[in-house]
């Protein structure tokens, strides 16, 4: 279970330097909070972060189910894969919209079976 932690951690991690880098757009293309629209490039950070913690709200309950009712080991595995998806969807959301689904196709299915995994390790655990 160490190696989830770990996971987690770098998860939560990568969301700060996401939130940083929001904030470092916000002083580079002048907008001033609150507001949320402006610059373009602003934009794709403010939205690469917000994304972020939509999923984080996914993906850190999967991580633990999975690890909990699975196994901890390949919880961990995946969890670096949707680590590092997100950290490429990042990248090319910001840079160019259109390509962010390398990313995607990236975390998401790592997600997914954390997830789906997890609930069913759940379920069966329960009986």
């Amino acid at each position: 279970m160490n190696f989830v932690a770990v996971i987690a951690a770098i998860a939560l991690l990568q969301y700060i330097y996401f939130s940083y880098q929001v904030g470092q757009a916000r002083g580079k293309y002048g907008v001033a909070a609150p507001a949320v629209t402006g610059d373009p490039i602003f934009e794709r950070h403010h939205r690469v972060h917000q994304n972020t913690l939509e999923n984080l709200v996914v993906f850190l309950p999967g991580l633990w189910l999975f690890a909990t009712y699975v196994n901890p080991l390949i919880a961990s595995v995946l969890g670096l894969i949707v680590i590092v998806g997100r950290a490429i969807y990042a990248t090319r959301y910001v840079a160019e919209p259109e390509s962010r689904g390398v990313g995607v196709a990236i975390y998401f299915p790592a997600m997914l079976v954390l997830v789906v995994g997890g609930a069913i390790g759940a379920v069966i655990a329960a009986f």
